[in-house]
């Protein structure tokens, strides 16, 4: 039995290695192999890697904070390629995990209960992923006990949120004098990253990365999905596995 980790992928090296680095810390908690593959940009391809590995079940991780067009459409399609027993597990976000990891980040960065906070994703045009971001929003809302402005490195014209300088430019007119921290909501380093970084915000928290509720999740998902797929339907909805989505 094994995992395969699909990623978005992204020209910069810190960021492939980030996903490779994930895959290992995986691998290391589950005890069992973890490949990587990457839907664009670079390779190799979902369908690719599972047509490379071992023969047995394997169980496909999208490690992605949204369930945008790529984990709804791209994932099972490269699946669907492949003739082979996969087990599709669900994308990382969103998670009350992740708005831990995002606190761990803040406060790593610096960042006090008392600024604004704004949660920085990476942006897309799928209604369903704006939803996903903006649950995720409300949970960290949760943690920081005040509102959390929404914002996307690569913000299209027809976005409903903004780019993340521009957010925080406007919330530097509206609460002149206060403090602004960006919570990046990637999980890996790369252009997006430094968009954040120039963001012009007082604090830019890192990359999710391996915070430990990241890896908690993703082994939680993994699991999940292979208890899902053992139990009969009627049932599986009376037990939940793991982490709560």
């Amino acid at each position: 039995m094994s995992v395969l980790l699909v990623a978005h992928g992204t020209r910069n090296p810190l960021g492939v290695e980030s996903s490779y680095r994930l895959a290992h810390a995986v691998s290391r908690r589950l005890g069992e192999s973890v490949a990587v593959s990457f839907v664009d940009v670079v390779g190799p391809s979902p369908s690719e890697m599972l047509a490379a590995l071992p023969d047995g079940p394997v169980t496909v991780l999208p490690a992605f904070l949204a369930r945008g067009h790529h984990v709804r459409v791209d994932v099972p399609r490269h699946v669907a390629e492949v003739d082979r027993p996969v087990t599709l597990a669900s994308a990382l976000g969103p998670s009350p995990e992740l708005a831990r990891a995002l606190m761990i980040r803040l406060a790593e960065a610096g960042a006090t209960r008392a600024g604004t906070v704004v949660l920085a994703a990476a942006g897309s045009s799928d209604p369903l992923a704006h939803r996903d971001v903006e649950r995720a929003a409300r949970l960290l809302a949760a943690r920081v006990h005040a509102p959390v402005s929404i914002a996307f490195a690569s913000a299209s014209a027809d976005s409903p949120y903004g780019s993340v300088p521009d957010v925080v430019a406007d919330l530097r007119r509206r609460t002149p004098g206060g403090a602004i921290a960006v919570a990046s909501y990637l999980l890996a380093d790369g252009l997006f990253q430094r968009r954040l970084d120039q963001s012009g915000a007082d604090v830019v928290a890192r990359p999710l990365g391996l915070a430990d509720p990241v890896v908690d999740l993703a082994c939680a998902r993994v699991v999940a999905a292979r208890a899902a797929r053992a139990i009969p339907a009627v049932t599986a909805r009376r037990q939940p596995v793991g982490i709560r989505a």
